[in-house]
């Protein structure tokens, strides 16, 4: 059996003007790209770098808690339910075979000791890896911000594009 894989768990680093930065634009849903983003993310950020995730349209569906808002129109509340309700629910890129396929990845995963999607989530957190939720896209999908996670910030493109600007490398996932 495979030797467990770890995370790192350092300290966020400090802010100053020599520090690498890091955006990744998490547009996809997908299980095996969130995991790209997240693994990416967490590297990144164990090696010094400071990082901003900007989840848009379906990479939202990570954010989400599972809890579903009240007060919202039938589309919203029908796009609510066909979308995945958090991290343990998103399918993946390929091979989904009705929801099979993420399953068999996580059960492969967990048996070569990779962190799943959510413990990557709360490894990033951690060392303090920023989490901005789009709200345009927020609105366009019906996502309430009572249905995604604590301590995220919110924004839009132009608080995405500030980032950017003042980034060393954007990525788009």
């Amino acid at each position: 059996m495979a030797e467990p894989l770890t995370t790192p768990r350092l300290a966020p680093p400090a802010p100053d003007a020599a520090t690498q930065r890091l955006t990744i634009v998490v547009h996809s849903g997908d299980l095996d790209k969130l995991m790209a983003a997240l693994i990416i993310a967490t590297g990144a950020s164990a090696m010094g770098t400071r990082v901003s995730l900007f989840f848009t349209f379906w990479g939202l569906n990570a954010l989400k808690t599972g809890e579903r808002a009240k007060g919202k129109g039938l589309l919203q509340r029908l796009l609510g339910w066909m979308l995945p309700s958090g991290p343990e629910h998103v399918p993946s890129s390929r091979m989904n075979f009705l929801g099979l396929g993420p399953r068999m990845f996580r059960l492969l995963m967990r048996r070569g000791g990779v962190p799943s999607l959510a413990e990557l989530i709360d490894t990033a957190r951690e060392q303090g890896v920023t989490f901005v939720a789009c709200t345009m896209s927020m609105d366009l999908l019906g996502i309430d911000r009572r249905e995604l996670m604590d301590d995220i910030e919110y924004g839009g493109v132009a608080s995405y594009l500030l980032a950017a600007q003042e980034a060393d490398t954007n990525l788009f996932i």
